[in-house]
């Protein structure tokens, strides 16, 4: 499926993407960082077929989730120094009913009315606030490079 949903129109458009809509990319997965977060280390995880339930992966991608969230949340730890991260799957948004999960760090000095489903705020922010594109390819170098190291 292409048409309305954002997350195939990324994947097709993978070759000329930006290194923060790539970091992480296998057979079944790609890692991105979030286009309009204002928090540093927001990831997205999405399977690289069109999946609109996780009841409909196939057992060789959901096999490769586990370990793989894993991974990606030991190098957001590692890269951004965050004290846990959150993960979190809904597809609801118009456009973005694409299966993908947020992996988010949550930082040691983030406030408590921004804590659990309340992380939200930081993609709510206006778009003055969201991080530079630079930013977020920088942040996703250094994950990419930590994944490479384990």
């Amino acid at each position: 499926m292409t048409g309305d949903c954002y997350s195939c129109r990324q994947e097709d458009a993978l070759a000329a993407a930006s290194f923060a809509e790539r970091l992480h990319v296998t057979d079944f997965w790609r890692t991105a960082h979030a286009f309009n977060s204002s928090l540093p280390g927001w990831l997205v995880v999405l399977p690289r077929r069109h999946v609109s339930s996780v009841a409909e992966l196939t057992p060789a991608e959901a096999a490769e989730l586990g370990p793989l969230l894993h991974q990606l949340s030991t190098a957001l730890h590692e890269t951004v120094r965050c004290t846990k991260t959150y993960v979190m799957q809904f597809a609801e948004a118009e456009g973005f009913g694409h299966v993908h999960f947020h992996l988010v760090p949550r930082m040691p000095d983030l406030p408590s009315e921004h804590r659990g489903p309340r992380i939200f705020h930081y993609l709510t922010r206006p778009e003055s606030e969201w991080l530079t594109s630079e930013r977020r390819v920088e942040i996703a170098t250094a994950i990419a490079e930590r994944l490479r190291t384990e």
